[in-house]
């Protein structure tokens, strides 16, 4: 198999460095998954659950808000303001979440920001209803 290096970043570490098969982000242009190969690209990240799958086959997921991606044929770099593992989500950090989201979106007069906060306020609703928190 191809190798795929990941690097997630935030202001304070690296939260995640290694060799992955694969990862799914969740892109402003649509959710993409990404194999060693793949074309090159930069684009914004919605706030939302990156899951990749490392080299040993073991799911790895984690909430970024404020992500970029990076991805070159043998590299993905995620830069994010903000990372969290999921285990450690709880109802009121994702509501701290969708808070900070409703605030920017209301402080936007841009019709197409909005309606990306929009997008982003409810796949965060959707993912807190599916954990059932």
């Amino acid at each position: 198999m191809a190798e795929l290096y990941a690097e997630l970043v935030s202001p304070e570490r690296v939260v995640f460095a290694g060799e992955i098969r694969s990862v799914v982000l969740p892109g402003v242009e649509g959710d993409m998954t990404v194999l060693a190969g793949h074309a090159t690209l930069v684009t914004a990240l919605h706030p939302g659950i990156v899951f990749a799958t490392d080299a040993a086959g073991t799911g790895r997921r984690a909430f970024v808000r404020g992500a970029f991606v990076e991805v070159t044929a043998g590299r993905v770099t995620i830069l994010a303001e903000r990372v969290l593992p999921v285990e450690e989500l709880t109802a009121a950090q994702i509501e701290d979440e969708i808070a900070h989201l409703q605030l920017e979106r209301d402080a936007t007069v841009d019709e197409a920001t909005h309606a990306q906060f929009d997008v982003s306020i409810g796949r965060l609703e959707e993912f807190k209803a599916s954990l059932g928190l």
